[in-house]
């Protein structure tokens, strides 16, 4: 089918693939869980089986990535071995344990005219996704669309098209082998960047989009897109080191906030120092990350501890750098980091290291993100470590899902009205 759909337009290709993912939504809406779990089951057998294909698809888009001089931190973001596979599918394994989020009772109430009403959770019916650089996304959403009985298109980026084909095909042939339309999960196959603007515009088909990447992607769909969006902005994450800070805890924390993978969302891109905390604990925490292979950019107070770091530019208190690279300065109290956060952040996840209740009662509660954090690594702003199994995208939005968007935020509900003959009177 993918061959047939190469050789329409890119408006006719989404036309095809949301009419037949509309049909799949309704036929989803009623499949029984059991079965749903049985396709997790035999996905999760044929990923590991298919490693070694998976990784030939995965080896095409990694030497192309090469080829166009792609940063170290892209090309780790887009690389698959065996190790990541296995950990892909033992993520379908911890979803396909999860419980059904539909047909769940929300909310009841009983009226005194005898009326029983009834929230119940339900499919949205057809999700959008459109994501950069990780094939991995592939698996993760569609898990997460299936198990919560939703069908999906997919249009991952051209950077990863191989491996997200490659993986898609595991997942068709899943859905096949247990009577369940193809078209549950379906997979744009070309490159073409008109591509998401049929997807932008097909409203009649997608009930939402989801996008996952980079700035400019994310802002392309929050202003083309006519359906309701989760968005899912830049991780510029912070931490902010209190004065009553541990200081072991402090530079375990930092080191790992930044430098675990650096390419990831959850990544550390600020870095936050009470001065009362002190100049010579300061320099040993910046030294720490420094000696690690990180840059280091401040201002002209953090730049007098070390000669390495180097003069911070305003564009960097506002720039995910998703590589080995960190900004740095002091703040004089919880308050300023506060408002500094909010100004300059993008509302992803930020976290405070401090003894101090009091100090992070503040943070936590004024802070205006999606995940914040007390005495944790920001690179747990995830949603398998939030066990919610994976995660379609971190929203940092305020309406409907934010944060790690699971399950639970890929349903609606419903009111159900139980009634014996009720009329409303004049």
């Amino acid at each position: 089918m993918s061959e047939a759909l190469k050789a329409q337009s890119p408006e006719e290709i989404v036309d095809s693939l949301g009419a037949a993912a509309k049909d799949s939504a309704a036929i989803l809406s009623q499949t029984p869980t059991e079965v749903i779990d049985q396709v997790l089951d035999t996905l999760y057998q044929k990923l590991i089986d298919g490693a070694d294909d998976i990784i030939a698809a995965n080896s095409k888009d990694i030497s192309a990535a090469e080829q166009k001089g792609l940063s170290a931190a892209l090309i780790d973001r887009l690389r698959l071995d065996h190790d990541r596979i296995k950990g892909i599918a033992e993520g379908v394994k911890t979803v396909r344990k999860l419980d059904d989020p539909t047909g769940k009772t929300l909310w009841t109430q009983e009226r005194p005219n005898g009326l029983l009403i009834r929230r119940v959770s339900c499919p949205i019916g057809v999700l959008g996704m459109i994501y950069e650089s990780r094939p991995n996304v592939t698996i993760d959403a569609s898990i997460l669309c299936l198990k919560s009985h939703n069908a999906v298109i997919l249009r991952g980026g051209s950077e990863s098209l191989h491996s997200s084909l490659a993986l898609h095909s595991i997942i068709q042939d899943s859905l096949e082998a247990h009577d369940l339309p193809k078209a549950c999960v379906s997979m744009i196959p070309i490159n073409d960047r008109e591509a998401v603007g049929a997807m932008l515009r097909a409203a009649s088909y997608i009930d939402v989009m989801i996008p996952r990447g980079g700035h400019g992607l994310i802002e392309r769909v929050m202003n083309e897109a006519r359906m309701p969006v989760f968005g899912h902005l830049d991780g510029l994450c912070h931490i902010y080191v209190h004065e009553s800070a541990e200081e072991d805890m402090v530079l375990d924390v930092t080191l790992n906030a930044k430098m675990r993978r650096t390419g990831i969302c959850g990544a550390m891109e600020t870095l936050l120092i009470d001065r009362a905390y002190g100049e010579d604990k300061a320099k040993r925490i910046l030294s720490n990350i420094l000696d690690s292979g990180c840059v280091v950019v401040g201002d002209d107070d953090i730049q007098k501890l070390d000669p390495r770091i180097e003069q911070a530019q305003d564009s960097d208190w506002t720039t995910e750098y998703l590589d080995a690279k960190l900004s740095c300065k002091f703040v004089d109290s919880v308050q300023d980091v506060v408002k500094h956060i909010n100004s300059y952040g993008s509302h992803h996840t930020d976290s405070i290291l401090a003894d101090d209740e009091a100090a992070a009662s503040y943070f936590l509660n004024n802070v205006d993100s999606g995940i914040v954090m007390h005495n944790a690594s920001t690179q747990f702003a995830d949603g398998g470590e939030f066990g919610m199994g994976a995660e379609i995208g971190i929203a940092t939005g305020k309406m409907h899902a934010r944060g790690p968007v699971g399950l639970e935020q890929l349903c609606t509900y419903k009111y159900m009205v139980h009634g014996n003959g009720q009329t409303r009177p004049k």
